[in-house]
């Protein structure tokens, strides 16, 4: 009995270090979110998630989609190395009305369930 329990332990500690391995998305907006405020529908629309790979391992996003084609993400083309920092970038079309949009970003970050993370927009484009 109490070498399977030990050996239960060992496995758990073992498996919750393996999960602490790998490349890491940290990103620097607070709950993930940009508020873009009030702005009229003539000021550009783009915004940068500003991110940092934490883990110890190289971070690639592989997909960026988002939930309408009134919002445009870009992502990097290549892989960012641990400690060092990339941008996703998204473009809104500035129609007047709320901003209320989710944008996921696809990884192969181990800190996000599947590498998966929403990222989102809010705000309020008004007439001049």
């Amino acid at each position: 009995m109490k070498k399977t329990i030990a050996l239960f332990a060992f496995a758990l500690i073992s498996s919750i270090g393996f999960a602490q391995n790998g490349p890491k998305i940290e990103f620097a907006a607070k709950d993930n979110t940009i508020d873009y405020g009030k702005v009229t529908k003539n000021e550009n629309g783009s915004r940068d998630f500003i991110f940092t790979n934490t883990g110890n391992a190289p971070l690639i996003i592989t997909n960026v989609l988002s939930t309408c084609g009134c919002t445009v993400p870009t992502k990097p083309d290549e892989p960012i190395m641990p400690g060092k920092t990339g941008k996703i970038t998204v473009k809104y079309n500035m129609t007047p009305g709320p901003i209320r949009k989710t944008i996921t970003v696809e990884s192969n970050a181990v800190n996000y369930e599947g590498g998966r993370v929403a990222l989102k927009i809010k705000g309020e484009v008004i007439s001049n």
